[in-house]
């Protein structure tokens, strides 16, 4: 695809992930900073026809009506992060992209994220097919307008409770029959906007720990239409390094005994995981790690706490407790400092690229070999970042074998 336009639909466009994504592809394309912390940028897929940067037209939902130039300028009054000048040169994409937002829905997704709302597309007693109905259109018009030649969404949107699935979520032809009812909540938010995607056949990204594609008649659903899905939970702080240091332990035949990890920052996204209903999503998929990586569960402890004055920068400090040789008790420490989005943003970014290129290929389902993105990776059962990794090696030997390469 050397020239044709690809769309990147994203759900939480206006949050701070979102936005800084959407401003590095404004900057890429104008050759204005370079492409640090993007993977798809290392020596190992050069020879792959991954779309490029340039090629990359942004749209998506969002429940607050913000404007991408405004919500950039929160995270660098905020955060301290972004130049002006990068913001000024950027402005004009910013202006031309936020015609391509609409208003989302916030069904499902727990009060505390309702109550962000200001900009709800689907607000009244309407059905969960309507619902879809209207997401669908939006994605739909969006590829239209643009001609665009394909188009993957990725959802950004803030952590849902948990869900509990019944014995509609196990069927399509029962699900589909369910979602016209205008009774309680069928599915929350992200589900809807993945029915919504691939129902047309668009690839669903999720870089959250909400509920998303993983229910079995969404997965059939995306099985009938030929659709790329993938997951869950973006990787980027502290259970990345978590991922790559209990390897270390097991291969050296250390024992872990116990593994703590406190984590606190700010923003948005901090202030719905201070919900415990939301928090009890992302504390699942940062505590399974450590157990599945080592073979043997030790005591562990995940804490995420919301400190408002923290904004977009988050801290992680986690002690790990091992044993050694002759039984000796010994202790490793480490704190992580970043800046949340900034983390996040350029993996949405490759993963756009990625995803798109699967398309091209032809390709449908799951998509495993994107393992090493996630926190809890769908369909793949190691945690361990270089196994993971060795999946996407194998993919890209695999396509460029295929002659799906650059010329």
């Amino acid at each position: 695809m050397p020239t044709d336009r690809c769309g990147v639909w994203i759900v939480g466009a206006y949050g701070g992930v979102a936005t800084t994504a959407a401003l590095g592809i404004a900057a890429l394309k104008r050759d204005l900073v370079p492409t640090t912390g993007m993977v798809t940028e290392l020596d190992l897929f050069r020879g792959l026809n991954l779309p490029k940067v340039a090629q990359l037209v942004v749209g998506g939902h969002d429940v607050r009506r913000v404007g991408f130039l405004d919500a950039a300028r929160e995270l660098q009054a905020k955060s301290g992060v972004f130049d002006e000048k990068l913001l000024r040169a950027c402005q004009s994409q910013f202006a031309e992209w936020d015609e391509n937002i609409r208003p989302g829905t916030v069904r499902g997704s727990g009060k505390t994220v309702a109550k962000l709302s200001s900009w709800n597309g689907a607000a009244g007693r309407e059905s969960a097919a309507d619902i879809v109905a209207q997401l669908s259109d939006d994605l739909h018009k969006f590829k239209e307008r643009h001609r665009l030649v394909s188009v993957v969404v990725i959802n950004l949107a803030s952590t849902e409770p948990p869900f509990e699935l019944g014995a509609d979520h196990q069927a399509w032809d029962r699900l589909s029959k369910t979602l016209r009812k205008k009774t309680a909540t069928v599915l929350p938010s992200s589900s809807l906007y993945a029915i919504a995607a691939l129902s047309q056949g668009f690839a669903y990204v999720n870089f959250t720990p909400s509920l998303g594609a993983t229910v079995p008649a969404i997965e059939e659903l995306a099985a009938n239409q030929g659709a790329l899905y993938g997951g869950q939970d973006g990787k980027t702080g502290e259970t990345l390094l978590k991922s790559v240091l209990a390897p270390m332990f097991r291969y050296r035949n250390l024992e872990v005994l116990s593994w703590v990890g406190h984590n606190i920052f700010g923003n948005r996204d901090g202030l719905v995981l201070d919900d415990p209903e939301n928090k009890k999503s992302k504390i699942k998929t940062k505590d399974q790690v450590i157990t599945q990586i080592l073979g043997y569960k030790p005591q562990t402890h995940v804490s995420i706490e919301y400190i408002e004055s923290l904004d977009d920068w988050k801290t992680a400090w986690d002690h790990i407790h091992f044993r050694g040789f002759l039984g000796t008790k010994m202790i490793l420490q480490f704190t992580w400092q970043g800046c949340d989005s900034l983390l996040a943003a350029p993996l949405v970014i490759d993963l756009a690229r990625l995803t798109l290129f699967e398309q091209s290929r032809g390709g449908s389902g799951l998509m495993k070999h994107l393992a090493c993105f996630f926190k809890r990776p769908l369909g793949v059962e190691t945690h361990n970042l270089f196994e993971q990794w060795n999946l996407l090696e194998g993919y890209v030997a695999n396509a460029s074998e295929s002659g799906i390469v650059r010329v």
